[in-house]
Parts: C-alpha cells; structure tokens; sequence
C-alpha cells in the first residue's frame, strides 16, 4: 500500500498520504499511528510492535538492523479542522443538485430529457454561475428560448441556489482508490461526526 489515511486529532478522516510521510510525522511526534480498535502507538511503540508482527496489509519497511510496519491509519495530535471545498459547477453536479427536475415545470426527468439553461441568456451577458443556471425539460427550453422567464411569461418552481459546501476527501470520490477495511470505520465516522452546516 502506498497510501495512508490521515484523521485530525478527532479522529475523522481528512486526507491521504504517502507512507514515507507518515512515517516521517509518527517519527516527528507531530501524529500516532491508529488502529481499528481507535488505539494509538507513538513512534516507539510502533517500532516494538513492529518487531513482533510477522504480517502486516500494509507491508514493512526493512534496514539492515531492523523493520518497521507501514501504517495504514495515522491521527494527527495537533490538526483538528475539517476541509471543504465548494461543488465544481459540472453537468453531473448541476443535475444532482437540482434532483433530476425541470425548474420551470417541476417534473423529474431522465438525464437525456434535461438541459441546462442560463435564466438570464449567455448571449445577453447572463453568467455561467450557481445563480444564473438551472436544469430544465426540453419543452420548457424551447419555450423559453433566448428569453429571460418573465419574457417568456415563465416561472422558476425551484429558484437557482448554490450548493453546499462539501467535506474535501480526495479518495471518497477516486474510484482509483481501493478502501481498504482497516480505514473503512473512519471514513463512516465522518458521516456521523462533521457538524451540519445550514
């Protein structure tokens, strides 16, 4: 394994990292290696219990004098804030925050059923923003056209607004990234434990 979990000093999962990192913060004191039982081992422990291990999933390190077993799993003693990132403005996040709808019409659609549109027109000067673009039917597109709603004599049933901020976990949408078990209970934890925003 080349990767390692990282959890802030809560225990809740906020990045990953190479374990030649890892390592390197275990050794520093800067964070203790975590396993699943949430017990934590400093450097030095980690290098006796290493000694003892005759397997370990994430493989070993070897010297001339000695090994040491690669975390899978490191909490941080000092880091106790969560990452967000805002929503990239894609055709798939667009139509997921809206719920499949039609924002003119109400109706839930199929993705070959849906478009985007601009409620002001990009030909008028209208932003390709969260506040200026909704999901829409091809029937409502059409009748609306390269008008604003109210020239249309249309009106918004679901009125554009951005979405949340969300947690910022590189590996949760990496389908690259295979989760392994032993960082399966902290990545659920953080649906439990990360304060809701409003």
């Amino acid at each position: 394994m080349s990767q390692v979990l990282v959890l802030n000093k809560h225990f809740i999962a906020i990045s990953l990292i190479s374990w030649r990192k890892a390592i390197k913060l275990v050794y520093l004191e800067r964070a203790d290696v975590v396993d699943e039982e949430y017990r934590t081992y400093s450097f030095k422990d980690w290098f006796e219990i290493s000694q003892c291990m005759r397997d370990n999933p994430a493989g070993f390190i070897y010297t001339p004098k000695f090994k040491i077993a690669i975390p899978e799993v490191i909490a941080l003693k000092f880091y106790d804030k969560v990452r967000f990132e805002e929503p990239k403005l894609t055709r798939k996040n667009i139509y997921e925050h809206y719920g499949y709808r039609c924002c003119y019409c109400g109706g839930k659609f199929s993705v070959d059923k849906l478009n985007i549109d601009h409620i002001l027109p990009k030909s008028r000067g209208g932003k390709t923003d969260w506040n200026n673009i909704v999901t829409s039917c091809i029937e409502c597109n059409l009748k609306k056209g390269n008008k604003t709603p109210q020239e249309a004599g249309m009106k918004l049933v679901i009125p554009p607004f951005k979405p949340n901020r969300r947690l910022k976990l590189a590996f949760v949408f990496n389908p690259n990234v295979k989760i392994p078990t032993s960082w399966q209970k902290f990545i659920d934890n953080i649906y439990w434990n990360v304060e809701l925003e409003e």
